[in-house]
Parts: C-alpha cells; structure tokens; sequence
C-alpha cells in the first residue's frame, strides 16, 4: 500500500511538471520574441522638409515610419516632424549632423551650400530618370560614395523616395523665346536654378508652404515644385496661367533618408536591417504613387481649363547646353563633386546607350 501510494505521488508530481512547462511553453510563444538588442527599445525623432502629410514625400515620410515601427514591432519608434515644426524645412540635414534628431527625410540638393556634391545624388538638368538614378545608386557604386561624401558631417544617407519626370513649371507670362528668362523670378533649386540664373533670371528659393503665397503676390514670376499630383495640392493652378512640360530641370528628384551616425552604431543589426529595408519599400513605393497620381492630377487639371504647353524647342537647346556648363562647372569646383561625376557620368553614359537603341524605340513606336 506504501509503495503504491508513493508511486501514485510521484506520477501526480511529474505530470504537474510537465503541465507547467507546457504552459510556460504557450505563454513564451504567445509573447514577442526579442531580437539582438535584448528587447532594448529606441525612440527617435525624424523631421521632414515637408508639410505635414504632404501628398507624396509627405505621406512617405510617415509610412517609413510606420513601417519600421510595425516590422520592429514597436522597439523601434520613429516620431515624424513637418518642416517647421521642431526644426525649418531646409536645416533637416544640420538637425541629423548635430544630433538633434536622430532621422530626416528631404531632398539633397537642399543642403548644397553645405555639402556641394550632395546634388549630384539628387536631380540633374536633362539627367537620369528614377529608374536610372535607381541603378546608379543600388547596384553602380552610387551609395557608396554618398556614403563617403556624408561621412565627415555623422550622417549616413539612404535613397527614400523618387518623384520620376517632373514639369517645368508654372509661368505668369509666356515663355516663347530664350530672351523671357531675362529678369524672370523663379522658385527653383539645385543646378537646374543655376541654368536659369545663366539664362538671365533670378532665382528665389523657398519651402513648400511659401509658394503659393509668393506666386499669387508676384514676388516670383513662376516656380516648379515636383509635379501635377503635389502642384494642384498646393493650389498653384490657381496663381498662375501658364503650365509647361517637360521637367528638364529635374528629371527625377530623388529625396534622401539621414540618419545620424552616432545614433544609427547603437542601433542592434536586426534593427538596421528593418530601416534599411523600410527605406528600400518607400523609395520605390513613392515613385509608384508619383506616377499614378500625376496622371490623374494633369487630367484633372486640364478638365479645369488649365494651358498645358510644351516648351519651344529653341529654349529646350538652349538650356541643354548652358546645363552641361553649369553641372560641370558645379562638379570641377569641389573636389567630392568631381570624383562623384566623373563615376555617375561613366555610368549614365551606359545606360543611355542602352536606353537609346532599346526604350526609346519602344515609346516612340507606341506614342
């Protein structure tokens, strides 16, 4: 009797055991699970260029952060600021070098009085398109040296984002001939503003939410910002009479995603991958948008009575050539500028070559 009570005890006391490690295995799955950085949770501060969720960067810059916020699931947590709010549009960069946050998303053109070559990574007169700019970037070397470029400032680049073919702009008086960019006032940044400036204009840079203002009072006489999707957001149909394509100035913006460097090495490996991953999904995402978008606003523009023209061919030759001057001059005058050109363009000149006897065939076949 003994012993088969003492046994009787011992299968009782093994089959609790073995419930409760059944239920500490179901409770240990039903949680998280941790990554490299011991379920150590960052919280970080990500100012932006842009109005707050301005269609198209705007709206890319908080899904960025929502994405890294849902793949990290919550130990990484990006708080987005619009242009203004914690920091002016057009200091993102100096805000990421100092550490007074940890992210900020913009366009590197922005920041050329500081860091010439960084427009080089962004848009160029009659350059790459989003795809070609794409390849350079990813698989030409292209990060790699912007990585470089940026290094001395703590800040280390991503591409996050692309607007594709952008317009020329929106005019109050008509532009025929080369001689009406004499005197003439326009909002337009990076080197397609330093043509215009050897055209004979003047250019007035600006944040997004001035424009409008600046163009209904006179105080510019045209301005481009990126496209029909964001152009009738900012109503600038409704301040100017004259809309032309096409956008040599910039055929492709590409914005930038800084992080401060310092803050990026605590950052555990897991978590780096998520951010670079989430920033890899918004710089195609965006352009995505930007061609649909685009599509839809220049239909909805035109049906508003808006004048589309094209520019005259003499004026497109012309600003052709002062664009090759000007990006050259621009590269020879810095000598992080000159090593970036030098490769970008041995590469650009491949994939136009490509692009002339393969691409261009297929859209005029099809046009």
């Amino acid at each position: 009797m003994k012993r088969r009570q003492i046994l009787a005890a011992a299968g009782v006391g093994l089959a609790a055991t073995a419930l409760a490690g059944c239920n500490k295995e179901a409770e240990t799955a039903a949680k998280p699970q941790q990554g490299g950085g011991g379920g150590e949770t960052f919280n970080w501060k990500m100012v932006t260029s842009w109005p707050k969720n301005f269609p198209g960067v705007g709206v890319g810059a908080e899904r960025f952060a929502t994405l890294v916020n849902e793949m990290s699931n919550g130990r990484l947590k990006v708080k987005v600021y619009a242009a203004g709010e914690l920091v002016p549009a057009l200091e993102v960069f100096d805000a990421v070098s100092r550490g007074t946050a940890e992210m900020g998303h913009g366009a590197p053109y922005y920041w050329k009085g500081k860091v010439p070559a960084a427009q080089f990574f962004c848009a160029l007169p009659f350059g790459p398109n989003a795809q070609e700019m794409n390849a350079w970037l990813h698989r030409g070397g292209g990060m790699q040296l912007w990585e470089e470029v940026y290094k001395p400032f703590g800040v280390l680049p991503m591409a996050c984002g692309a607007t594709g073919v952008q317009t020329a702009g929106w005019f109050n008086k008509e532009i025929n001939g080369v001689d009406d960019f004499n005197g003439l006032k326009m909002r337009t940044p990076g080197l397609g503003g330093e043509v215009l400036t050897k055209m004979g204009g003047t250019v007035v840079n600006m944040p997004a939410g001035e424009i409008f203002t600046a163009l209904q009072t006179g105080a510019i006489d045209a301005t481009e910002w990126i496209g029909p999707y964001n152009d009738q957001a900012l109503g600038l149909h409704k301040a100017a009479k004259y809309y032309y394509t096409p956008g040599w100035q910039e055929p492709n913006v590409t914005f930038e995603l800084d992080i401060n460097i310092k803050a990026w090495e605590t950052l555990p490996a897991d978590l780096q991958a998520i951010v670079r991953a989430a920033a890899r999904d918004v710089n195609a995402d965006m352009l995505d948008d930007y061609n649909a978008r685009n599509m839809e606003a220049m239909e909805q523009l035109k049906a508003e009575g808006v004048e589309v023209r094209r520019l005259p061919d003499e004026v497109l030759t012309k600003l052709k050539g002062v664009a090759a001057e000007v990006v050259d001059a621009a590269a020879a005058a810095d000598p992080a500028a000159t090593k970036v050109w030098a490769q970008q363009r041995a590469y650009l000149d491949r994939l136009y070559e490509y692009a002339e006897m393969n691409e261009k065939d297929i859209y005029n076949i099809r046009g």
